[in-house]
């Protein structure tokens, strides 16, 4: 197939890209750097440099490519935050990507229609913020959590928008976990390190992971099947704070994390934060490894922060 990788240059792109064109699909991939497109044609693909914010240069770059499915993968979070994760003020860390999330998927959606694109597949988010109803583990049935009057708001609602827009268009939505890997660990072990990551009240809120690895051979075999309806691509073992971080404490050989209560964590990380660490839920793969024939190479997170932070 011609393959259009719109972000193809970012955590997941980078590692999708190869994985088609070794399964002999045709890739235009997408970047806003033009430092960035030598080393997506190194990757196999055609380079292209295209402002997902910008309607005519999508259409453009879409009409030229002329693709069978388009894959959207464009977030501006490297770029938003320069390496500091900010999760307290998370309408200002992810103010980007929310606008490529709304915006962006609007303008692919429209030179889909325009170029007679019959296919969409789009990233959306399934880390902890499952609604914070019921049990601890949810499945594409169940809604995620619109974090009202959180700094997660905005961002919540641009992944609502995604996930309306495509479905309605009859499109694939991926719901990933809480990306790590390579070039991504050193946000997550950096803080735990320096034990600027403590556990906050029980830990009991729940959290899915995927390796970035994972996530992109999910994505390949979304893309041959030209799935319709929502997945959550994530491992096999959702778990609590209290288990995953002090298990990257140990991973990293840093102390145990220390705890604080709920009361003290919310002005100093934010009510975000301790969502996740005292509420968030986590979510089932079942349906993606049923329906997509996905096969894991790190079914749970504690294989792979082992690997990734020996």
């Amino acid at each position: 197939m011609r393959v259009f990788v719109a972000g193809g240059s970012g955590v997941v792109g980078r590692r999708l890209v190869p994985l088609l064109v070794a399964r002999g699909h045709q890739v235009t991939a997408t970047t806003t750097s033009a430092a960035k497109v030598p080393m997506l044609v190194e990757l196999g693909a055609d380079g292209v440099v295209m402002d997902g914010l910008d309607a005519a240069p999508v259409g453009e770059a879409v009409a030229r490519a002329q693709p069978d499915v388009i894959v959207h993968q464009m977030t501006a979070i490297a770029e938003g935050h320069a390496g500091k994760p900010d999760m307290k003020h998370m309408d200002r860390w992810f103010a980007g990507t929310n606008r490529l999330r709304a915006e962006g998927t609007d303008h692919l959606l429209a030179a889909a229609e325009a170029t007679g694109v019959n296919h969409v597949i789009a990233q959306s988010y399934a880390g902890w913020n499952g609604i914070r109803q019921g049990g601890w583990v949810k499945t594409e049935d169940d809604g995620l959590d619109p974090m009202k009057g959180t700094p997660a708001e905005p961002g919540m609602a641009a992944i609502g928008h995604v996930e309306d827009v495509v479905l309605k268009a009859g499109g694939g939505v991926l719901r990933y976990g809480w990306f790590y890997g390579p070039e991504v660990m050193d946000d997550l072990a950096g803080p735990v390190r320096k034990r600027q990551f403590p556990i906050v009240g029980g830990g009991a809120g729940y959290c899915s992971w995927v390796h970035l690895d994972d996530a992109a051979s999910a994505t390949v075999l979304a893309v041959e099947q030209k799935v319709r309806g929502v997945f959550n691509i994530v491992d096999d073992e959702p778990a609590p704070a209290r288990a995953w971080l002090p298990y990257v404490a140990a991973c990293v050989g840093a102390k145990r994390p220390m705890r604080v209560p709920a009361w003290l964590a919310r002005p100093l990380a934010g009510q975000v934060a301790v969502v996740l660490m005292t509420e968030g839920r986590g979510f089932s793969n079942a349906k993606a490894k049923r329906e997509l024939g996905w096969a894991l190479r790190y079914p749970s997170w504690r294989q792979g922060f082992k690997k990734e932070l020996a």
